[in-house]
């Protein structure tokens, strides 16, 4: 085989966990470990069949309940085994977490434009979005160096971090990532390996065009 072609091809899914009661509520979850709704597993399930489609060769969580309970969904009509890792965990946002996005605005207004202009923003004394890429962006590339060539790797995290690990693997600017839109509930984006490094293939894909709900919209 050429080696110039060894491991091109391979892709990674990053699939956002489904709804959870906080998600309803606009409330920021951040590293708190909130469950999914009824509605939230039913999301996974429907969306693990999708996925299955794609024949993955590995899954790997965040270890929060919401992402772990997602991936299992997956697991469970895949037969693969879920790697779990605590790297791949929301932002941790200090204290935004547990605040509704109204009572930020009311309560941290010139922070919360700052971090919409794309400034380094500590998000109620937490992490930085390079932060959570120096952490999670590691993770996942390790898991995919593992796949065979054209494999397919699910990543199930939490809509920053997916943003966050996207805009670093495609090697844009930390300022350019809030030109990435947010994750509906149980929707992926995929990324796919190609001659100059990782590409941006599908964002937000898997049903028709619903509202954001979460921390990252």
């Amino acid at each position: 085989m050429n080696g110039s072609r060894s491991g091109r091809g391979r892709k990674i899914v990053l699939w956002r966990h489904g709804q959870t009661a906080w998600n309803l509520e606009r409330r920021f979850q951040g590293s708190t470990d909130i469950e999914l709704t009824e509605e939230g597993v039913g999301q996974a399930r429907r969306a693990a069949r999708l996925l299955a489609s794609l024949k993955p060769d590995a899954v790997v969580a965040s270890d929060l309940r919401r992402a772990a309970a997602t991936a299992a969904e997956l697991a469970a009509v895949t037969g693969l085994t879920v790697a779990h890792d605590a790297a791949l965990r929301e932002t941790y946002a200090g204290a935004w977490q547990g605040l509704t996005h109204v009572e930020i605005v009311e309560r941290y207004g010139e922070q919360y434009a700052a971090w919409k202009r794309g400034e380094p923003v500590r998000r109620g004394g937490g992490e930085l979005e390079t932060e959570v890429a120096d952490r999670a962006a590691p993770v996942v590339l390790e898991h995919a160096e593992t796949l065979p060539a054209d494999g397919t790797l699910v990543v199930v995290s939490h809509g920053g971090t997916i943003r966050t690990t996207i805009g670093r693997l495609l090697g844009l600017e930390a300022h350019h990532w809030e030109g990435l839109g947010g994750l509906t509930n149980c929707c992926w984006s995929v990324l796919g390996e190609g001659a100059r490094g990782w590409r941006l293939l599908e964002h937000n894909a898997g049903t028709l065009p619903e509202p954001v709900l979460g921390d990252d919209d």
